[in-house]
């Protein structure tokens, strides 16, 4: 009977976590907002808009040792295509590596130097630009410019001092539009923008305080108002490990919320992992002696009724087998919601460019008959104990049989380190090995930067002030609440929301509601907000501020202006709102009481509240309600007063 020892995460538990050495690294990545690019003087904007296409395949190349980063070779194996799409506007030779790098964006150097100061790390003092090689088609040159800025220092969170590793100052990847099985397809507008990355020291907090960690950095890089917002503009990595393994990184999770659900899942996928091979060992066996080789089973079921495999015949793949000594009723066993090794078979393989695997514990099924998984382990020679997976390959894909071989290997040395892609529930998947040390080499176009006394000092004057001194500032000089001032301060829109308080004369709370529930409640509903950007917000703010639209109007507005792609004004017309004048407010409010005065006279200023109901379903969006409110209660006091 396989058994396994309980994996300890159950539940989200300090004592579950200590037990499995959880430990776990967050890398920032923030866009800066400077102006222009890192190495040229295009504007850092994006556009859908391609005025001609650019066709390359890129290759890895040796480091100056002779290696080749295995994370480069896998891309490469891939054998694919990319395709940019170059717009004059937002791109040029630089970007399409045509042209060498122009000198380096000084004002992203001094946003950098800025946040390492505010961290307390210290500020080498030359900057050597380095080439990251990467392959992946997300930079026309196959590698990366990034520079160190500064090494150490501390983030403080809820009274702990969370370690700084290094700060870098690098270029950010183009925009993938789309990939294809042979191609993949990318924006050159994003390639270049500015990156401050951010390394923290590995931690063994739980998975919720690193949440608050990511929250808490991220405040610090926008109080320095020299980053970008919106989406797109920030991602978090995540370095995690247990029992001291080397750690497997989750590129790309984008959404704070998201953090908590994805450690936690790697720390239930790696624990399991790491008993699996300890069950094993147990048993005796080694990974010589229990993976197989692959052995070709087309001819076995060329006549089952199987979809899956017709589909794969159909395509002239071959169908292998390969036989797995001790691992009957492993593959299929899931501890947890998606961990199982069947699965980490499948990644694998989907990674490579097949379909998945099949796999001993999962058949009969997918149309695949008893009699049929019988034949295929009389082949194998399995035994009560064994197991087997299948894989549709066709005659080029030899690396990706090695490579899901290499991970049935891996099982008995529990989790590996390799780079995981985020799911949008929090688990991860297998996206390639992680890269080497090999893959880091001198920019040789540019010259190295000296960090003078006058620079650092330049940079400490922009250095913000602790996030509690700023949120006290908005609090008592926009008077909010300070649940409603947090949330503008975290919020996209807190440089919109102090022009629009400079440039109107609307309530800040007013504003800051606008800007952060209204827009949070129309996401809820599944609206597209990206519509919703500074210009256009501020078009409406200063509609409503002139009496044009009332204020119980904006969300009807905001939302028709997402629906359909239209700035205010348009809105306002196609939705028929139409603001009344004082004067005829008036003359509907004394028609309502006239027609209610039984009413009024009997409840006098008690009936102010029925009255303003009837008065509203007729000026509702036409009007600010206290408008109404001020004009009824003047005009009950007026009617009262003359029948005495």
């Amino acid at each position: 009977m396989n058994t396994i020892p309980d994996c300890s995460l159950k539940r989200l538990s300090r004592v579950s976590y200590d037990k499995v050495e959880l430990k776990t690294g967050l890398e920032i990545h923030q866009q800066l907002d400077v102006g222009t690019k890192l190495f040229c003087d295009c504007p850092t904007i994006e556009t859908d808009v391609a005025h001609t296409k650019i066709l390359r395949r890129l290759r890895p190349t040796q480091s100056e040792l002779g290696q080749i980063d295995p994370a480069a070779l896998y891309e490469f194996k891939k054998k694919k295509f990319n395709v940019y799409l170059y717009n004059q506007t937002s791109a040029c030779l630089v970007e399409c590596d045509e042209e060498p790098p122009h000198p380096i964006n000084m004002n992203a150097v001094k946003a950098a130097i800025t946040v390492a100061l505010a961290l307390d790390s210290k500020v080498v003092r030359e900057l050597h630009v380095m080439r990251k090689i990467v392959i992946d088609g997300s930079n026309t040159t196959g590698f990366q410019r990034t520079v160190l800025i500064a090494l150490g220092g501390s983030l403080k969170v809820d009274g702990m001092d969370i370690p700084v590793q290094t700060i870098s100052l690098e270029e950010d990847a183009a925009r993938i539009i789309e990939e294809k099985e042979n191609y993949r397809v990318f924006s050159l507008d994003r390639l270049g923008v500015p990156l401050v990355e951010i390394a923290l020291a590995p931690t063994t907090v739980d998975p919720v305080t690193v949440e608050r960690i990511a929250l808490e950095l991220g405040r610090l890089l926008r109080l320095t108002k020299l980053v970008a917002r919106g989406l797109g503009t920030i991602r978090q990595d995540l370095n995690v490990s247990v029992h001291d393994f080397k750690p497997s990184e989750v590129k790309g999770v984008q959404r704070l919320d998201l953090i908590p659900k994805v450690i936690e899942y790697e720390a239930k996928r790696q624990d399991y992992l790491f008993k699996v091979s300890n069950e094993l060992k147990a048993k005796g066996l080694t990974a010589e002696k229990a993976i197989g080789t692959y052995v070709d089973v087309t001819k076995l079921l060329e006549d089952v009724s199987s979809q899956i495999v017709k589909k794969a015949l159909k395509e002239d793949k071959t169908i292998y087998a390969i036989k797995l000594v001790g691992f009957r009723g492993l593959l299929g066993r899931e501890p947890f919601p998606d961990v199982r090794l069947g699965l980490e078979l499948a990644d694998v393989a989907r990674a490579h460019g097949l379909g998945g695997v099949l796999h001993s514990d999962e058949l009969p099924g997918y149309g695949i008959s008893k009699e049929e998984v019988k034949r295929i382990e009389r082949v194998l020679k399995v035994r009560e104990d064994d197991g087997f997976y299948l894989v549709f390959a066709s005659s080029d894909d030899e690396e990706a049989l090695n490579a899901i071989r290499r991970r049935a290997i891996a099982f008995f040395e529990g989790p590996i380190p390799e780079t995981r892609g985020p799911l949008a529930d929090g688990r991860t998947k297998y996206s390639r090995p992680r890269p080497g040390a090999a893959r880091m080499y001198p920019e040789t176009d540019i010259p190295l930067i000296k960090v003078t006394d006058e620079l650092i000092n330049e940079c400490m004057t922009r250095v913000p002030k602790p996030w509690i001194e700023v949120l006290n500032y908005y609090v008592t000089t926009y008077h909010l609440n300070e649940k409603l001032a947090t949330q503008i301060l975290d919020s996209n829109y807190l440089s919109l929301f102090e022009k629009a308080c400079s440039e109107t004369n609307l309530s800040p709370t007013f504003l800051a509601v606008s800007l952060t529930e209204l827009i949070v409640s129309l996401t809820r509903e599944g609206v597209d907000t990206s519509f919703l950007d500074d210009v256009r917000l501020l078009e409406l703010f200063k509609l409503v501020d002139s009496g044009q639209v009332s204020k119980e109007s904006v969300l009807d507005v905001m939302r028709y202006m997402c629906q359909n792609k239209v700035g205010s004004e348009a809105a306002l017309k196609a939705m028929g709102i139409k603001a009344i004048s004082e004067e005829v407010l008036r003359s509907i409010i004394l028609r309502v009481i006239d027609s209610n005065i039984r009413l009024v006279e009997a409840q006098k200023e008690r009936s102010f509240g029925a009255l303003m109901g009837l008065v509203m379903r007729e000026v509702r969006g036409k009007v600010d309600g206290k408008k109404v409110s001020t004009v009824l209660r003047e005009e009950i006091k007026n009617r009262l007063e003359s029948k005495r």
